[in-house]
């Protein structure tokens, strides 16, 4: 008799405040997907999101202040890393990310390092206008040059990562926000990970306030792409050089 072991599956939920969301995302994540290990990684709250998050059921670690979205994924991958998880979905804990399309990110990690879930890949009516448009799309345009895939999403926070990712992004991510979707493609890059997405239809937030207003969030865009613009031509030479 042939006995099977069921891959190990973590889904890392960066938090800052969304006490309001969490019980909603909780309980569907757990019916969704029963089996998976449920962290939130709360980041600084200073509303009730871990007591929220634990009264429910999820493993808690807390963050002594908000550090941003990177530093709480990195988080998520060293427990995942110390766990040996077989894949890992980071999903945001306001509820947009559905927790159904989780299978699909997974099942494409057999053929892939980081699997994104992307707004802008067929599924669902997600759009956005001027100036975050087009950072958007001109970060889209590098990574996918980069990648050598088209990329449409690369600010997408829902994705799952395997086992490689897992281990080169818990020691290389940084804490900065957004650190964990444009520069962690660019580190992806380096370590010669392969990158591919899937179509996802994101949903309205689920509750409470957003922590990021399209105005920081154009503003935090044109600081990335800036960025991004004066480390191409170090980039470009180390993909020259691959």
């Amino acid at each position: 008799m042939t006995h099977t072991t069921q891959p190990r599956l973590l889904v890392v939920l960066p938090t800052y405040n969304e006490q309001e969301a969490l019980p909603g995302v909780l309980a569907e994540l757990s019916t969704v997907a029963p089996t998976a290990e449920l962290l939130v990684v709360d980041d600084g709250s200073t509303d009730a999101s871990a007591e929220v998050a634990r009264a429910h059921g999820a493993r808690v670690i807390r963050l002594p202040y908000n550090s941003g979205v990177g530093a709480a994924l990195r988080t998520g991958l060293l427990v995942a890393s110390r766990c040996r998880a077989d894949a890992v979905v980071q999903c945001d804990a306001d509820g947009q990310h559905p927790p159904e399309a989780i299978e699909l990110l997974v099942k494409h990690l057999g053929d892939a390092d980081i699997v994104i879930g992307a707004r802008f890949a067929g599924a669902g009516d997600y759009r956005v206008r001027g100036p975050r448009k087009w950072a958007m799309g001109l970060l889209a345009f590098t990574m996918s040059r980069l990648h050598r895939t088209r990329l449409t999403d690369v600010t997408s926070g829902f994705r799952a990562f395997g086992p490689r990712a897992v281990g080169v992004l818990s020691r290389e991510l940084p804490p900065e926000y957004l650190g964990d979707t444009v520069e962690a493609l660019i580190i992806a890059q380096r370590h010669h990970l392969r990158v591919v997405q899937v179509g996802v239809s994101m949903r309205e937030r689920q509750g409470g306030i957003p922590s990021q207003d399209p105005l920081s969030s154009t503003i935090y865009l044109a600081r990335v792409v800036t960025m991004l613009v004066l480390s191409l031509p170090r980039l470009i030479r180390r993909k020259a050089d691959a």
